[in-house]
Parts: structure tokens; C-alpha cells; sequence
């Protein structure tokens, strides 16, 4: 009986230990929250850039043509060189226009001498027919014949005119002042006034026109961004810099000269007219480039690096800021373009944002963060001597988003999202 009882007891006293020791331990305390690098979003002046190809034509062009029929009996220049305007290029044989010269030279000459003997008759008729001597028929017919004489006189000095003209022909002289290229005819060809065909052609390379090609929609945008005061222009042109065909740059600015006014039904695009400086003739007419032009200049930007900004399962871009409390907020961001490394925000940051640049991991929005101040050392960490910056964002950028006051981006539309 004794026996049956002590069971129990010893039962409710493993209990009673169990219990005293659950109530000795304290709750584990939460988590701290984790550490991410903010940047602080502001506004500064950006630069609106567009990349677009483009071709390179001459400022002036001359295709020097015959204008009289002949024999190249010389060739007064050396291909490839700069000439000038006025300078003779061709000799045509000039002795067939030389003899032309000298007969209307000889014909003027007959008629002068016509002129004297046509008016003395004149004026004696005159004063015969005022006291009836001859008929009235006489004395018209003998004016008649002094005005043909005066006539004949001016018609010969045109004629005369003409063969000089002529026979200055025969010396082919340069237009304009360039360089000039390939002579297609040599001594002794045989060349007419009529050719389609250019003896060469003279070029002037400095300055060049550079032609670049844009949509109609794009050129609309623009426009109306500047009458809406959105993006504005020093000087009132727009500058345009050069890519050549090496991905080097031509390192000259050149302006914006003109806007085409009609659009290419086949394209839909319109051609802009710019105008380089090309002291050095690096650039030559037919090559292709890629030109930066400057649109203008947005005065409160707003840049994220593009460490910052991701895409949601859309596609559109988003990021995540610190918001109210120390609390992760997701933004929904409009980024029609790059600015170098960085996002050109629209809509979905305003200045004063903590934008967040690394430590957010796999946190969702409404996760507790401790916000920290990003700088690409934090991100990469220690870094042996050899190598390379990897970072994001450019030394000389660090801090608040667009590194301050004295730094103005330059965004290009090459990579839009809309």
C-alpha cells in the first residue's frame, strides 16, 4: 500500500522540477536589424545628351568642268594638294579661241569704220530733204542706214566679248579654295563643254558638316521639352561632340547649325545639320560617326546609381529606400535614361531619399534596418594595391546621390526605359 503511493509523489516532484527550471530561463531578445548603405538622393543640373549616327560631308564642294571644247595641253596642280580660288588647274589649247578673238576683233573694227560714212550721208540728207531736194524716202533710208552701222558695231563688240571669254576658257582656274582630289583626264584629252564627267573635284574640309539623322518623334520631344522650359540652352544652340570610327573622340565641339525641315517619308527621321572645326583635316567627307548632342540642360536631376536600381518581375525599374521609422519601403521608378553609371530618375525618388545601396539582401519592404552612409570601400572592402577600382559608382562620387553641388552629369538616351 505504502509502495502504490510513493509513485505519484515522485511524478508531481519531476514536474515541479521541470517547471521551476522552464521559469528560470529569459526569452532570447529579437535580432538587431541589419545594416544597409544609404545614399542620400539630391537634385543637380544634368546635361541631356543623345548619341546618333551621323556622316561627314564637305563645307564646300566644286566639280570643275570644261566650258569649251579642247585639248589638255597642261595640268597645273598636283593631286592631293590645297589650292586656291583663282588658281589655274587645266590648260585647254587656246589657239582655235585665240583666232576667234582676233576675227571679232577685225569684224568690230570694220563697223566702226561703217559708222562715220552712214551719219555724214545722214546729215547731208538732212538738210537736202529740208529744202526738197532729194525724196523723204532718201533721207529715211540714209538714217536707217546710220542706225544699222551703230547696230552693227554693238553686236560686233558682244561677239568680240564673247571669243575673249572663250579663249579665257581655255584656262581652267579653281572655284573655290580646298583640296583637291583625282584628275580623271590627263594631257591630251579631248574634253567638251557638254561632259557630265568632272576633270576632279575640290573640297573644303575646314570647317565640315557633320549629318546626323533623328527620329521625328525624338525631334518633337525635344521641342517641346524646351518651350515647356523642362530643358534649357546656353547660347541658344545646341553643342554636339564626335565618336569617329575608332570609338576615339574627336576631342573639338562642334554646334548645331540647322534642323531639316522636311521628314523623310521612307524613315520617318529628320536631318540635323552640325559643324565641326577641322584644322588638322582628320575628319574627311563619307566617314561615319557617332555624334553626342548636347539637347540641353535639366536643372533639378535626379541620379541613382545603377547598383541601386532593379527590375521587378514587369521589368520596370525599382529600388528601395528607408523610409519612415527605419523601415523598407519599395519605390516604382520612371528612368528613361542613363547619366554615365547612374539611373536619370524621373518620378518615384524626391531629394532627401535614403536610397539603398547594398544590405538589403533578401529583406522585404516594411523590414527594420539600421541605415549606415554607402561608400564603395564599404562595398568592396579592402582591396590589394594592384587592383583596379570595380565599383559602381566613379571615385569622386561618393556620398549623396549626383556628388554634389560642382558636378554636372551628362545623360544619354541609349539604354531608355519607358
Amino acid at each position: 500500500m505504502t509502495a502504490f503511493h510513493t509513485r505519484p509523489l515522485h511524478v508531481g516532484l519531476l514536474a515541479a522540477a521541470l517547471l521551476t527550471s522552464a521559469c528560470g530561463k529569459k526569452e532570447a531578445p529579437p535580432p538587431p536589424p541589419k545594416q544597409v548603405g544609404v545614399v542620400t538622393v539630391q537634385t543637380e543640373p544634368v546635361t541631356l545628351t543623345t548619341e546618333l549616327p551621323g556622316r561627314t560631308s564637305p563645307f564646300e564642294s566644286s566639280e570643275v568642268r570644261p566650258q569649251v571644247d579642247g585639248i589638255i595641253t597642261a595640268r597645273l596642280f598636283k593631286e592631293g594638294d590645297f589650292v586656291r580660288a583663282g588658281q589655274t588647274l587645266y590648260q585647254i589649247d587656246p589657239a582655235p579661241y585665240a583666232a576667234q578673238a582676233a576675227n571679232a576683233r577685225a569684224a568690230l573694227a570694220r563697223a566702226q569704220a561703217s559708222i562715220a560714212s552712214t551719219q555724214a550721208l545722214a546729215r547731208r540728207y538732212g538738210d537736202l530733204v529740208k529744202i526738197n531736194a532729194i525724196s523723204r524716202q532718201d533721207y529715211e533710208n540714209a538714217v536707217a542706214g546710220s542706225n544699222q552701222a551703230q547696230a552693227d558695231v554693238a553686236a560686233q563688240r558682244a561677239a568680240l566679248s564673247a571669243a575673249n571669254i572663250n579663249l579665257r576658257r581655255t584656262r581652267i582656274a579653281a572655284p573655290i579654295s580646298g583640296r583637291i582630289g583625282t584628275s580623271t583626264f590627263t594631257v591630251g584629252a579631248l574634253v567638251t563643254a557638254a561632259q557630265t564627267q568632272p576633270l576632279t573635284v575640290i573640297q573644303r574640309l575646314d570647317p565640315i558638316y557633320v549629318d546626323i539623322t533623328q527620329s521625328s518623334t525624338d525631334v518633337l520631344k525635344l521641342r517641346r521639352q524646351l518651350l515647356a522650359g523642362d530643358l534649357s540652352r546656353s547660347g541658344g544652340a545646341a553643342r554636339v561632340r564626335l565618336k569617329l570610327e575608332d570609338g576615339s573622340d574627336y576631342g573639338v565641339e562642334g554646334r548645331l547649325q540647322f534642323t531639316d525641315v522636311t521628314v523623310a517619308p521612307d524613315t520617318g527621321s529628320v536631318t540635323i545639320r552640325a559643324i565641326f572645326p577641322n584644322k588638322q583635316s582628320l575628319l574627311l567627307p563619307g566617314m561615319y560617326v557617332r555624334a553626342d548632342l548636347v539637347e540641353g540642360t535639366q536643372a533639378q536631376g535626379i541620379l541613382a546609381p545603377q547598383q541601386a536600381v532593379t527590375r521587378n518581375e514587369k521589368g520596370d525599374p525599382v529600388a528601395m529606400v528607408v523610409g519612415a521609422g527605419d523601415k523598407l519601403e519599395q519605390r516604382d521608378l520612371t528612368a528613361p535614361r542613363t547619366v554615365g553609371d547612374k539611373w536619370l530618375v524621373t518620378g518615384g525618388l524626391k531629394p532627401g531619399d535614403r536610397l539603398v545601396m547594398d544590405g538589403a539582401g533578401m529583406l522585404q519592404p516594411g523590414t527594420p534596418v539600421k541605415p549606415v552612409p554607402w561608400t564603395p570601400a564599404r562595398q568592396n572592402g579592402p582591396a590589394p594595391a594592384q587592383q583596379g577600382p570595380q565599383t559602381s559608382q566613379p571615385a569622386g562620387q561618393q556620398g549623396p546621390v549626383g556628388g554634389g553641388p560642382d558636378r554636372t552629369g551628362s545623360a544619354r538616351d541609349t539604354n531608355p526605359t519607358r
